[in-house]
């Protein structure tokens, strides 16, 4: 198979481009932005960050044998003294998207596009996993799915993968239509649709309207759309996709779902019918959210005609991502670490896991705010206390201003509960408890810091 190259013709197509000595280019086949990792015969793109600016970085990714390096049209004259080809642009973050893009279509990989309010990364993860067992696959990496991370991921992408997941973040209008025009997926999933990031998308409309633009990409190059029939939202955009396929618990689906039982840990066995077939799979995760998770996936994994048994140990492959809904025995604490981030429908659904872990009946929750949730904020706080009452929640120890509304709707219900504005009371405060016998969640926004009440909890249990 030949190896795909990135032309010097392909660079003069870019957008606002003017290259210096392009007689010296040497065709690339790889694009970098970290200097440490630059190879050789390889762009290097230097991209303005918040903490970074990529053009203090040019001289180093020389020497590590870049052929030509991106740099802003402004900056020129710091660098007009190279022997290599220099490339000029307007926004060197665009840049890096028209590569990308021009890449995308030298590639025979076939593309899945995820996104969603909640579970879109734990998905990304499953999926991947699952795939690999029939599949060559690659995958975004971590959380990097923004106007920079979609791109980084394509150029990682080569003709030995034969699907690439790719998850599609957003927190502002218009972002998931600028990477999916550049990525232009063959395939969409999108989880839910939820209360996130309502700061800047306003509300769930708001959310809709920016993630179904992954559907309208992939509808207009005639991809098929996957659609959550449980979810009201996205069950209304049916009609929009002739070549759809639904999936759901609760309502009638091509990919239909049932949870059989929860076993003892709070574990799922879930029953899937597709097209006349049943089978069931115990799952290695916990709670609803994942059982709703490895549905999407597996109503994808169906579609690209995997069988149950490769499902299954594409499945048995998945390990549970960090701070993801992560459930840990140790010694006589039950500890849920689902510190990553937080709205609205994720603590609900972490809260109504621990109601299924019957281990131990103690139950404690410590969160910490959601942010970006705009005027809607105060009130979104304040009716997890229904969900917080409804799961019997022995005591709750909260941080954080939005929190403060919390606190006081639970000592409304008279579930105990205690408000902290100062991180040292608090970690003072877990420190002189004793969790022993506790199912404990520990949730909040990236922005809390929650992690960090996860280490007080573990060195607690093993005292």
């Amino acid at each position: 198979m030949k190896k795909k190259i990135l032309t010097i013709d392909d660079l003069f197509e870019i957008p606002t481009a003017a290259i210096y000595r392009p007689e010296n280019y040497v065709p690339a086949t790889s694009v970098f932005i970290d200097s440490r990792v630059v190879q050789k015969d390889s762009i290097f793109i230097a991209i303005k960050g918040e903490k970074f600016d990529g053009h203090d970085f040019v001289y180093e990714a020389i020497k590590k044998g870049a052929s030509i390096v991106i740099i802003n049209e402004k900056k020129l004259p710091e660098f007009n003294n190279l022997s290599v080809p220099v490339m000029t642009v307007r926004d060197t973050v665009l840049a890096l998207g028209e590569i990308a893009k021009t890449w995308r279509n030298k590639l025979d990989t076939k593309i899945i596009g995820v996104t969603g309010s909640a579970g879109k990364t734990t998905t990304k993860e499953m999926l991947a996993s699952i795939l690999s067992s029939k599949y060559k696959i690659n995958k975004t990496v971590g959380n990097n799915n923004n106007h920079i991370g979609v791109p980084l991921t394509l150029l990682s992408t080569n003709d030995q993968h034969e699907y690439l997941v790719l998850e599609f973040g957003t927190n502002h209008f218009g972002e998931i239509a600028y990477t999916a025009k550049i990525a232009q997926p063959d395939y969409a999933l999108i989880t839910n649709i939820g209360n996130s990031h309502l700061e800047y998308l306003k509300n769930k409309k708001g959310v809709l309207s920016e993630k179904v633009a992954l559907f309208e990409t992939v509808s207009a190059k005639n991809g098929y759309v996957f659609i959550n029939n449980d979810d009201v939202m996205l069950n209304k955009t049916l009609l929009n996709y002739s070549k759809r396929i639904t999936f759901g618990f609760s309502s009638a689906a091509d990919v239909k779902g049932t949870i059989k039982k929860y076993n003892d840990e709070g574990k799922p066995v879930i029953e899937i019918s597709y097209k006349d077939k049943k089978f069931e799979q115990q799952l290695n995760l916990y709670g609803e959210q994942n059982a709703q998770n490895f549905l999407s996936a597996a109503a994808i994994a169906l579609k690209l005609g995997l069988t149950n048994k490769e499902i299954s140990d594409g499945l048995s492959k998945f390990k549970p991502i960090e701070k993801r809904l992560n459930v840990r025995k140790i010694k006589k604490i039950i500890l849920i670490d689902d510190t990553y981030n937080a709205n609205p429908e994720s603590m609900k659904y972490a809260i109504e896991l621990m109601c299924k872990i019957k281990n131990y009946e103690n139950r404690i929750i410590i969160l910490g705010d959601m942010l970006e949730l705009g005027e809607n904020s105060s009130k979104l706080h304040i009716e997890l206390a229904k969900v917080i009452k409804r799961n019997k929640i022995n005591k709750a120890f909260l941080i954080g201003n939005q929190m403060m509304n919390l606190d006081l709707e639970l000592k409304k219900m008279d579930v105990e509960s205690m408000h902290f504005t100062d991180r040292k009371c608090m970690e003072k405060t877990l420190g002189e408890n004793n969790f022993k016998g506790s199912v404990i969640l520990v949730k909040g926004s990236r922005g809390m810091k929650m992690e960090e009440f996860v280490k007080i909890i573990e060195d607690k249990a093993h005292e």
